[in-house]
């Protein structure tokens, strides 16, 4: 007959208790991650760009609560306009612009 005093060695309590611990350290971790001041999505204004440089490029632009989306359609822009100057790039990274 068994009593209710009597107390189980089941393992499988302990590996339950373990998976309850993680479950909260994970939920803290999420919360800590979501109030970290250098989370882009957290200010007001961000600009967000994705692979720049290549042909998959995109760009999110926030601005308060309106979120748009750009992606890049490999074809040249067209526009009015005049040439401004040129723009150099030294050995060192450095660019040099030179008006015409």
């Amino acid at each position: 007959m068994r009593f209710l005093t009597e107390e189980d060695d089941d393992p499988l309590l302990s590996v339950v208790n373990l998976i309850d611990v993680f479950l909260v350290v994970i939920g803290v971790l999420m919360i800590v991650i979501v109030q970290n001041p250098l989370n882009p999505y957290g200010q007001e204004d961000v600009i967000v760009i994705e692979s720049p440089g290549t042909d998959q490029m995109k760009m999110t632009i926030k601005q308060g609560k309106e979120m748009t989306r750009y992606e890049s359609s490999n074809e040249i822009g067209e526009g009015e306009g005049a040439r401004a100057g040129i723009t150099y790039r030294l050995h060192d990274g450095r660019m040099i612009y030179i008006p015409e």
